[in-house]
């Protein structure tokens, strides 16, 4: 059989270092799946495909697959996917992608441009008319880094390398390439394939870079000069190596960190200078930011996309503020409203770095500092430093207290009448450390990874999930909902997968995924479970069910809190509910979806459910202890028997 450009394509692909293809085919790709079945034919590979192919039966899942594939391994995936529809059909995935910065290459076919069999490839399909648009990349273009297209077989593998090399570079992203359905069939001499590199190795990317010397110079004495420093960062942890860059700067001077709106682990939760987390919605862990924020007189805004709302509240006037971003300190793909930060009249640098050069340049000049400080100025920077210790553990102590408080199941008294999601993720948390394999296993103790789409319970989730280790817990970055199914698939794959694309050991032994019922339905369960189950990806699904959209009724309250919708007496009359009957008081545990089963009956009976909360022959402390065992036996089924398991917790409804 000859080779032809999508046999080129394939092989520049596994050659770029890509593993796997999220796919999702169409009539543009008929010479792919001719290579892909001639590659097994021939046992090129062994049997295997180079990349190798996971089928999706929807491409928004298809993305954010594969986006969970890159935040697993710090590794780009392919997607590839049919024309203009199968772009569009990318959906909210594609923001995420762009906001979370992952890099991931996409690939569309295209309608055929010849009608009359004038080339290989010809228009021979009624479709092919109708999805000839006139400029289909425009339909990404702008949450893409590049987009380009491919002409000819010759050129492919120069167009791949320089798309992956701008996906890996900061800041890094999405790139889309297209080619028309004649040029994907292009025959080529097998010298021209033969010739091309068999061992992956993936295109240079820019070299993160650091301060300049000034900068350094002024940040470290900054920090040495202050009286009340603080750090806030959001997605510092995307780069795992400059945590402890973080965690080293932040206990030599007693600095306090705070994460906003964070979409990984940036700082250990034990960390004691470690202040709380926000996303700066209207709750007590915000006012207790915005004094903080407000009292702050040096403040280091690293890797940050949204460090305060200029609405509710800023930095004081005469704060001294630092802005690092490793790739776009001004946020440039956003037309407005960032710019709030950066002019902000305290501001004195703004600086694309990494933050773990950063970081390791002003720790080097502080300690350079220090050590060639006069005794008396040394004895004034270390009692300084020495009263931050006390105050700032001292604010981490009674923090941890509160979410400890929160925990504890209320009495009568108390009104709750339902599990709380202090009390879900205290459970999940307890369960997943305390979990004893079987001796069948081979797991001594449970490595997790925790992927969060609580969405309005999003702070909750961090506060009692309480992760440790960097790249071990992750949020979309971004606004769409319905990643964190499919991310699920993505990050397991990846886990046990090596560098080379062989099956590797993994960093991690359980996927917990944490899912609002919302978000849950927009994740496309029957596509996602069904990719579970043909690719062996089990892993845990907890749904957070409160009957409905919440954050859309916080956000009218946000704005009218006092009008009529605040006056509803439901959910489902305000149109932001899932409940079927809101009147029947018999079985309020069945009134909504069963997700669990959901998941059930798209594996064909493979994945296991339970659905657990009060209702009429449970209340509350039975409810708990139902919700323990459930638990317990949700881990053993994904740890042990290899299948997924979801568990519904029906929390007090909208």
């Amino acid at each position: 059989m000859p080779y032809t450009a999508s046999s080129v394509f394939l092989k520049s692909l596994a050659a770029a270092g890509i593993t796997h293809a999220f796919v999702n085919w169409g009539s543009d790709h008929p010479a792919l799946l001719e290579d892909l079945q001639r590659q097994r034919t021939e046992s090129e590979h062994r049997g295997q495909t180079l990349p190798r192919i996971v089928t999706c039966p929807n491409e928004m899942v298809a993305l954010s697959a594969a986006q969970g594939y890159a935040q697993a391994t710090g590794r780009p995936a392919a997607v590839i996917i049919h024309v203009d529809v199968g772009t569009q059909a990318l959906a909210g995935a594609i923001h995420n992608v762009d906001r979370a910065r992952v890099p991931v290459l996409i690939y569309a076919g295209a309608s055929p441009f010849s009608s009359l069999r004038e080339l290989k490839g010809s228009r021979n399909e009624w479709i092919m008319w109708m999805q000839d648009v006139p400029d289909q990349s425009s339909i990404v273009r702008q949450y893409m880094r590049h987009t380009a297209q491919i002409n000819s077989g010759r050129t492919v593998t120069q167009v791949v390398n320089r798309a992956l090399q701008i996906a890996m570079s900061e800041p890094k992203g999405p790139v889309y390439l297209w080619a028309r359905r004649e040029v994907m069939e292009e025959e080529l001499p097998d010298s021209f394939y033969l010739s091309l590199p068999i061992t992956p190795r993936p295109p240079l990317a820019v070299s993160p870079s650091g301060l300049s010397a000034i900068d350094v110079t002024a940040l470290s004495n900054a920090f040495i000069s202050a009286i009340n420093p603080l750090i806030i960062t959001g997605h510092l942890g995307r780069n795992q190596d400059a945590v402890a860059s973080l965690v080293t700067l932040s206990t030599l001077l007693a600095l306090p960190i705070y994460c906003a709106c964070p979409s990984t682990v940036n700082v250990p939760f034990s960390h004691p200078y470690l202040y709380g987390i926000t996303y700066l919605t209207p709750t007590p862990d915000t006012e207790r930011y915005k004094a903080h924020l407000e009292n702050a007189d040096v403040i280091l805004v690293i890797d940050c996309d949204i460090p305060w709302l200029p609405l509710r509240f800023a930095p004081k006037a005469d704060a001294r503020i630092f802005i690092l971003d490793g790739g776009d300190p001004f946020k440039t793909t956003v037309t407005m409203g960032m710019w709030d930060f950066s002019l902000h009249p305290g501001v004195e640098m703004v600086c694309r770095a990494d933050a773990e050069l950063a970081l390791g340049q002003v720790l080097d000049s502080v300690k350079s500092s220090l050590g060639s400080m006069s005794a008396e100025v040394m004895r004034e920077v270390s009692e300084t430093v020495k009263g931050r210790q006390f105050s700032a553990s001292l604010q981490h102590k009674e923090w941890i207290q509160a979410l400890d408080e929160a925990e504890v199941v209320g009495s009568p008294a108390t009104g709750q009448t339902q599990i709380t999601v202090p009390q879900a993720m205290a459970a999940v948390r307890e369960v997943t450390e305390s979990y004893t394999p079987s001796e069948t296993t081979g797991v001594r103790s449970l490595s997790t990874l925790v992927l969060n789409e609580a969405i309005s319970n999003y702070p909750f989730v961090w506060e009692h999930i309480r992760p440790e280790k960097s790249g071990s817990f992750f949020t979309s970055g971004g606004s769409s909902l319905g990643w964190s199914l499919a991310a699920a698939i993505g990050s397991t794959l990846g886990i046990r997968t090596s560098e080379d694309g062989s099956p590797g050991s993994g960093g991690y032994d359980l996927t917990v995924n944490v899912v609002g019922d919302g978000s849950y339905l927009f994740g496309v369960p029957t596509s996602a479970f069904w990719i579970a189950r043909r690719y062996e990806t089990p892993f845990l699904t907890i749904v957070l069910n409160n009957g409905g959209w919440k954050s859309p009724k916080l956000s009218m309250l946000g704005v009218h809190p006092s009008g009529h919708g605040s006056r509803s007496f439901s959910g489902e009359q305000l149109s932001v509910g899932f409940r079927f009957d809101q009147d029947n008081d018999t079985a309020v545990i069945r009134e909504c979806p069963d997700y669990s089963q959901v998941a059930v009956a798209a594996t064909g009976g493979w994945a296991w459910g339970k659905r657990v909360g009060v209702h009429k022959e449970a209340g509350l402390e039975s409810a708990l202890q139902e919700l323990k065992a459930t638990l317990k036996e949700a881990v053993r089924i994904v740890v042990e028997e290899k299948r997924c398991a979801v568990v519904d917790i029906v929390l007090d409804a909208l």
